[in-house]
């Protein structure tokens, strides 16, 4: 089976094959640090976080850059309202955003270079641009000239002449074009500034991607990632840059995830609809996040909402259900009985990973391989709950290798990281705190059916098990003859 990636620029799904035999080079742009971060950075970042896994599942090596924009209009804005430095203010959400990162349960990049570090990069491609004629300086300040560059727009599906003809620029007499953008900008007063052959200034944000990307993965790399928003202008000014100063292919694959909407109306602070990473982290686990977000494809809108938060914790809880139970089933059982499992479920459950594989393989289908893993996980719960009081010893073996590989490929999502039963049983102590019915009134209606029961009044024995339901209460009548109850999750 074959990888195949939906490229934005091709606007198609295309198998993928490394430039390098079994080596994949990813850049990601990362934030620009002047705040904490939003659902939609959280989702960005667990989005190639699955797809940077999957691949090293796959059996690639997998070299990883995303950067740090640590200097930008908006950071010097920012700095200047909190009369701080630009530096102290780019630090500090920087280490939030790795707190961030580590309560998510991402694993690091590869490398996470910041854009000061590396000036020097960035002015050697600038100096490129401008002796191969893309490029011009005007007073300190230097501009790419997109007229000059053939294939502007090819990323986004934008036409030059379009662009210009719809335009909301405002006025510039320094460019040539109103569409130049700028690769350096000249020094004003009061903001951090480095020197360059055309005065002192700082670097514009398009080509500090350009000039990053270029030094830890080289001129032409495999995949560069990022969210739709910076399709236009970010990554099309990349390209330009890029292949403008290198005169080599950029990227071969443009991967680009799907916003994120609350209550479907884009985030905004105006709306007081703008969710930290921390805030949503107070209120819920990190998994069920990530189930939130891997319960779609990546592409696709992602609309937030506390139902849709409740909704994948009940999905998670399920498949930790599942897990805890077969934890708590003996490793051996009697080779002489016969199984429990019929051929049809066991072909089922055999046949999951190479399932689950074909689904990741297609464009990092999530939520499609999510479906498969919940399939089986039925089918484990039927013969676990039709095991008789000697299980069968092929049972035992395969509801527990079943178990292994659940964990094995859900984890490639960052999922069922924890240990099953003591998930469990943690959640359902925080959940008895909650209810409004104590231990031994549960012990008290448990012992009244079980007398119910022996005067086979099964009518009253179903209305105790009905009232414990009610109180969120679930019973299991043993093969032993005793009955055991757990809080329903």
């Amino acid at each position: 089976m074959t990888v195949s990636i939906y490229n934005t620029k091709s606007g198609k799904k295309e198998p993928f094959s490394p430039l390098e035999k079994d080596h994949i080079k990813l850049y990601v742009c990362g934030i620009t640090a002047y705040d904490y971060c939003h659902i939609g950075h959280a989702r960005s970042t667990l989005v190639f976080d699955m797809i940077v896994r999957y691949l090293r599942y796959r059996g690639f090596k997998v070299t990883y850059i995303r950067n740090f924009t640590d200097i930008d209009d908006k950071i010097i804005k920012r700095a200047q309202e909190q009369h701080t430095t630009t530096e102290e203010l780019a630090n500090r959400f920087i280490k939030a955003f790795r707190e961030d990162m580590e309560s998510l349960g991402n694993e690091p990049p590869t490398l996470e270079p910041k854009a000061t570090e590396n000036i020097p990069e960035i002015i050697a491609i600038i100096q490129e641009l401008i002796t191969k004629g893309f490029a011009y300086e005007v007073e300190g300040d230097v501009y790419f000239k997109v007229n000059r560059f053939a294939n502007y727009g090819s990323l986004s599906g934008r036409n030059l002449e379009d662009m210009l003809a719809g335009a909301r620029i405002s006025i510039n007499e320094q460019k040539q074009n109103p569409m130049d953008f700028a690769l350096w900008k000249a020094s004003k007063p009061g903001e951090p500034v480095w020197g360059s052959p055309w005065g002192a200034g700082r670097p514009g944000w398009h080509i500090e991607c350009s000039a990053m990307s270029r030094k830890f993965l080289g001129d032409t790399f495999d995949i560069h990632g990022g969210g739709k928003d910076l399709i236009f202008p970010h990554h099309e000014n990349e390209i330009a840059q890029s292949e403008a100063s290198s005169g080599k292919p950029f990227v071969a694959t443009w991967i680009h995830h799907g916003f994120v909407t609350i209550k479907d109306e884009k985030m905004s602070k105006s709306l007081g609809n703008f969710l930290t990473i921390r805030e949503i982290l107070e209120k819920y686990p990190a998994e069920v996040l990530r189930f939130f977000v891997f319960s779609t494809h990546y592409r696709t809108p992602l609309d937030f909402s506390e139902t849709a938060m409740k909704d994948a914790e009940t999905g998670l809880d399920r498949l930790y259900t599942c897990l805890a139970e077969i934890a708590k089933l003996p490793v051996h059982g009697d080779p002489n009985q016969s199984p429990a499992a019929g051929k049809k479920n066991v072909s089922k459950i055999n046949s999951l990973v190479d399932r689950f594989v074909k689904a990741m393989d297609n464009d990092f289908n999530s939520a499609q391989a999510l479906g498969h893993i919940f399939e089986v996980v039925k089918v484990l719960n039927t013969i676990r709950q039709s095991l008789p009081a000697s299980p069968a010893e092929s049972d035992l073996a395969l509801l527990h290798a079943s178990a292994k590989s659940i964990r094995e490929l859900a984890g490639i999502m960052g999922l069922l990281q924890q240990e099953p039963v003591a998930y469990i049983k943690d959640k359902q102590e925080k959940t008895m705190g909650l209810l409004d019915i104590d231990q031994a009134a549960i012990e008290s209606l448990i012992s009244d059916r079980k007398i119910a029961r022996e005067q086979k009044n099964w009518t009253r024995a179903d209305e105790i098990r009905d009232i414990l339901l009610n109180h969120q209460i679930e019973i299991k009548d043993e093969a032993d003859g005793s009955t055991s109850w757990q809080v329903k999750i």
